[in-house]
């Protein structure tokens, strides 16, 4: 059987494709790719040497939990940064977090609404500030949900080797 071996690319739709990039870009310090020659507004970024994102202009609604997740090299900046512009989104995932493998994450919505969960690597020095924020919270995200099915492990993480 064939199988999946890495994220080439994430599409996220959006509805005004210059605030989207700019935000991309000024915000999270992606670079720009020249895109193929669609007859419809698409900026591509380049994530690293292998991964892209792709920003599309249509009028579907973005999603209230699906998300893609981008990992940081300075998740205090990004922070502070995405305080000072109120775009972190407590409601569907809840608080900022440190997860079980170290990991940091929070998630805030782009200018077209899509969900960006924002991930440091496991081990990453915290700005202790963050800590003791009112939008910090320990532990993992409950949902009171109480429905426990899928593979789960204390020793799960985001980041693989």
């Amino acid at each position: 059987m064939a199988r999946a071996i890495k994220i080439n690319h994430v599409t996220l739709i959006v509805d005004n494709l210059e605030k989207a990039a700019a935000f991309y870009q000024n915000e999270l310090g992606l670079e720009p790719l020249a895109a193929f020659r669609f007859d419809y507004p698409v900026m591509f970024f380049k994530f690293n040497d292998e991964q892209q994102l792709h920003l599309s202009e249509w009028e579907d609604t973005p999603s209230f939990r699906g998300h893609i997740c981008v990992q940081v090299d300075d998740f205090n900046k990004i922070f502070f940064r995405m305080k000072e512009l109120q775009l972190i989104d407590i409601t569907p995932w809840g608080k900022v977090r440190k997860l079980p493998d170290g990991a940091m994450q929070l998630f805030l919505r782009d200018p077209a609404g899509n969900l960006v969960e924002i991930s440091s690597a496991p081990g990453s020095e915290i700005d202790p500030l963050i800590l003791e924020d009112d939008l910090y919270e320990e532990d993992i995200y409950i949902s009171n949900r109480n429905d426990f099915r899928g593979y789960k492990s204390d020793e799960a993480t985001l980041y693989h080797k």
